[in-house]
């Protein structure tokens, strides 16, 4: 992201929503990851002058490590921290859990 240049919420959700480690956002317990717009609300994304928070809930198997490279990659270089927070992991889909069974009967 360039210095200067406004940051889009709403454009950084789509980025990470995209991601196949990411299962949702996830604007944290009390809602507190959020960006305010006139007549909307960005969950799981809050910018603020001096931090970028991304809020997730990942896809299983991916781990936090991974969840974190990924997003941090998706959005590109930012000109302030970025902060993940992994609120939480997606149980596994029915099409994982039968390909796992099917692997080892």
């Amino acid at each position: 992201m360039t210095p200067g240049v406004e940051i889009d919420a709403a454009v950084l959700a789509t980025l990470v929503t995209a991601l196949p480690q990411v299962a949702a956002l996830h604007d944290g317990h009390f809602g507190e990851i959020a960006t305010l717009l006139p007549g909307r609300r960005v969950p799981g994304v809050r910018i603020r002058p001096g931090e970028i928070t991304i809020g997730v809930t990942g896809r299983y198997p991916a781990t936090v490590a991974e969840i974190d490279a990924a997003v941090r990659v998706a959005i590109g270089p930012a000109d302030r921290p970025v902060h993940v927070h992994v609120g939480d992991i997606a149980a596994p889909t029915a099409t994982l859990v039968a390909a796992v069974v099917q692997e080892f009967p």
